[in-house]
């Protein structure tokens, strides 16, 4: 167990990592996925950001008082990690999606399993190693690649009584299989599914 404070100061160290790393990191995402450099760029320092931000959240994880009916009693709402969570990411933003679900996950003092895009792992290891280096213990980030037998190894996170909950960014088709997938274990969900930016070009 941690407290807020001594997860603030290792996301801080994990933020600093990424930010002294950032062109190597931008270097392996344009080589695995094909996204200019500049762009690749872009993505670390928009995905560092997930980083400083929960830096500074991992404190403020407040509990409430609510007035008691009864004079002898009183609520007191505690927040508490819900446990192991699952982050299943896209390739089209492989840094920065997981930089905001295990931002959050660290934040909140949950550990994580992490299963990136078969088309970008390197991006998911290279993150998992400086977060290492900055101080995150062996086993709170997990990241399972692989480019074959998708479907089974989804299906084993979802399944899995010792995952409490699962977050999700790419299809709706395949959004909507692992929400009926994690029925069975009544999961906490968080699906970000479908997001198109479409646009006509003209000849002109």
């Amino acid at each position: 167990e941690t407290t807020g404070k001594e997860r603030s100061i290792v996301l801080r160290n994990f933020f600093n990592k990424c930010n002294e790393n950032q062109d190597e990191l931008a270097k392996i995402l344009t080589l695995e996925q094909g996204k200019p450099l500049a762009e690749a760029k872009g993505e670390i320092l928009y995905g560092n950001s997930y980083l400083e931000w929960f830096s500074e959240e991992a404190r403020r994880a407040y509990g409430d008082v609510v007035p008691s009916p009864d004079r002898k009693k009183e609520f007191i709402l505690v927040r508490e990690p819900i446990g192991v969570a699952a982050m299943i990411t896209p390739w089209n933003f492989p840094n920065a999606m997981l930089a905001r679900k295990v931002g959050a996950a660290l934040a909140s003092g949950c550990t994580c399993v992490v299963k990136p895009s078969p088309d970008t792992p390197l991006s998911a290891l290279a993150f998992a190693s400086l977060a290492k280096e900055a101080g995150v213990p062996d086993g709170v980030i997990n990241v399972v690649t692989t480019s074959q037998n998708l479907e089974s190894v989804s299906n084993a996170l979802c399944s899995s009584n010792v995952i409490k909950a699962l977050s999700f960014t790419g299809s709706t088709r395949v959004g909507k299989l692992l929400y009926n997938q994690c029925s069975s274990t009544v999961k906490k969900l968080s699906l970000e599914l479908g997001g198109n930016a479409a646009f006509i070009v003209f000849d002109s």
